[in-house]
């Protein structure tokens, strides 16, 4: 099935965005969780399937780098009004704030990103992930408490 579709795949997601790199990331990516779900029941829908799960993965990376280009944005126009002191405490709260993403347990990572930067809800995060809701709105609150105490231990 690989060798079969995945150039197909990867060139539809390429007309899609033009980088050659991100389409054949997110093939790859839709080739992988397609073995991960393996829907083999009915074998003539797979390639209409990797088709779909594709694009939908192509659709949530074009979301993500459209909030951080606005994110960066955002914060670009906020630092021109601000004095030196308030830069060095935003750019040391910024510091700490990705060391502790460093630090943070993966499961927790991925719900917490994918709420806070893809803005997905929980139960789309459930559907993604294979997780349950209540899982979701578990790993979010652990994930909360981890940064929370992080970057106050840090102070």
């Amino acid at each position: 099935m690989f060798d079969a579709h995945f150039d197909k795949v990867r060139n539809y997601i390429w007309y899609r965005c033009g980088n050659g790199d991100l389409a054949s990331d997110i093939a790859q990516e839709a080739f992988t969780k397609l073995w991960e779900k393996r829907p083999y029941e009915d074998k003539s829908k797979l390639k209409s399937l990797l088709f779909k799960m594709a694009g939908d993965l192509f659709i949530s990376s074009y979301r993500k780098q459209v909030s951080e280009l606005k994110f960066r944005t955002t914060m670009e126009q906020n630092h021109e009004n601000k004095t030196p002191q308030e830069l060095l405490q935003y750019k040391e709260l910024k510091l700490k704030y990705e060391q502790a993403l460093g630090k943070m347990p993966e499961t927790q990572r991925v719900v917490f990103l994918m709420s806070r930067m893809d803005k997905l809800k929980y139960k789309e995060i459930a559907e993604v992930t294979g997780i349950g809701v209540k899982a979701v709105e578990k790993r979010m609150s652990q994930a909360l408490n981890f940064l929370r105490n992080e970057i106050i231990l840090q102070q």
